[in-house]
């Protein structure tokens, strides 16, 4: 029976971060499998976990589909099964099912400009595809990318980010003003027209609140980009993976089989009702 897409895999939770504490709070949790199944991923897609007794829920892959060693989410505390989650500890079993949807483009974007653009937990879609970004650097042009949270508190992956800046241009942003904060103050859409990036030979991907990619494409849109150089996610709305329940649906599009990646260019021509 291991071709049924609606039985979970078996994984041993291996590590666990805690990355912003309170009523927010989001940790990071490391997996692998307790067989070797052949699951593998591309950036961009989801999987379903699983706490046994508690339900199921769509996650975004943050590991990058290079590193074989586990497969990472980060989650964000806000229903029964995200809690339950939340509760576990290293060593304990969760069932994983998928992966789901499509994913970004990468292969089509050899020679570009890759600029990511993330706020809050939405870095965690785009980290699987900036971190295969940087193992495949030498397929790309210059790598940038902003991040916003609302506070420096809510920032997630701050180690990583630290390390980042060795290797590609980050710019990082918080909305309110705080007195240890060297970085630019505001949203990250006005952080995008502050930096001002050219959209010459370049390819944007963006992942956040609903409002900010609003905002976010309208800048850019600004600054000189086509609806074709940039794209986002839409995983919001993946709900069974697989098309059937129909919660996922804009227009004649389901997400789960669709997107949840999608270009400005495709996107904007759908109901927009997300």
């Amino acid at each position: 029976m291991d071709h049924n897409t609606y039985i979970p895999k078996l994984a041993k939770i291996i590590e666990i971060k805690e990355e912003v504490s309170g009523a927010r709070a989001i940790k990071t949790f490391r997996t692998q499998f307790l067989e070797d199944n052949g699951f593998s991923h591309r950036s961009g897609q989801c999987a379903m976990l699983s706490v046994f007794g508690k339900g199921e829920a769509m996650i975004s892959i943050s590991s990058s589909p290079l590193e074989k060693d586990y497969l990472q989410f980060s989650i964000l505390k806000m229903g029964r099964v995200t809690s339950a989650l939340h509760e576990t500890q290293v060593g304990d079993i969760i069932g994983i099912r998928g992966p789901y949807g499509n994913s970004f483009p990468i292969d089509k974007w050899k020679g570009k400009n890759l600029i990511f653009i993330g706020g809050g937990i939405g870095l965690a879609p785009l980290w699987s595809v900036l971190n295969t970004a940087l193992g495949k650097k030498q397929d790309f042009g210059n790598l940038s990318l902003f991040y916003g949270a609302r506070t420096s508190k809510d920032v997630v992956f701050k180690q990583e980010l630290e390390e980042l800046k060795n290797k590609m241009t980050v710019h990082l942003s918080i909305d309110v003003e705080e007195p240890d904060w060297k970085e630019y103050v505001g949203f990250v859409p006005l952080n995008i027209l502050d930096k001002k990036p050219s959209p010459k030979n370049s390819i944007t991907i963006t992942c956040g609140p609903p409002i900010m990619i609003k905002f976010v494409i309208q800048n850019l849109q600004a600054l000189g980009f086509k609806d074709e150089q940039i794209y986002t996610t839409v995983e919001n709305k993946m709900k069974c993976g697989i098309g059937k329940c129909g919660r996922c649906n804009i227009g004649m599009h389901y997400v789960c089989k669709d997107g949840p990646v999608y270009s400005w260019a495709e996107l904007k021509n759908l109901p927009q009702e997300y």
